[in-house]
């Protein structure tokens, strides 16, 4: 099972970074072989229809393709998704959708604050599967992020921990169902 990790927000030390993190190792403790999304590697103009797409999507496109699984770490901003997230949505989705209805998805989110995210991962997820994702009903919502983690950086928050467990576990068991068939 081969599971890619794509987190919404670019900031160095970014408490969704660190769930990232947390989510990677506990992905590869269930057996997943794991890779990071680094849409800092894909840059991206601001999506407008009379731009030639650049080739920097089709790349991001291909890379999306070859896993079975992803999972998608984003802040809330305002309530809803960030600026970049919607961006690679709308750009990647104009050249195909493979990318998204190929995988199966999952959704998290860490906040500062208690509410965790839980408006921007809906909106999300209403995204990806109005274009034809499957995505797992489980999602990560990890508020007070200053108390999430340990020194080792494992995500310790309750229920966010067990979300995490089954989150992840659903994924796999669904991303090797879909790849059987």
């Amino acid at each position: 099972m081969k599971i890619g990790f794509l987190c919404a927000s670019l900031r160095n030390n970014s408490i969704n970074k660190r769930l990232e993190t947390a989510l990677i190792k506990r992905a590869k403790a269930l057996g997943a072989k794991t890779s990071i999304i680094d849409l800092a590697k894909f840059e991206l103009p601001l999506f407008h229809g009379d731009i030639d797409t650049p080739d920097t999507v089709k790349n991001l496109i291909e890379n999306m393709k070859s896993y079975e699984a992803i999972v998608i770490i984003s802040p809330e901003y305002n309530g809803g998704p960030p600026p970049i997230l919607k961006n690679v949505i709308d750009w990647t989705s104009t050249v195909e959708t493979g990318h998204i209805t190929g995988p199966v998805y999952g959704i998290a989110s860490c906040t500062p604050g208690p509410m965790s995210g839980i408006m921007g991962m809906r909106q999300i997820a209403y995204i990806l599967n109005r274009l034809g994702a499957q995505v797992v009903p489980t999602q990560v919502g990890c508020g007070m992020a200053s108390q999430a983690f340990d020194e080792n950086g494992a995500l310790i928050a309750e229920p966010a921990s067990t979300l995490a467990d089954k989150m992840l576990t659903s994924l796999i068991e669904r991303a090797t169902h879909k790849a059987a068939s």
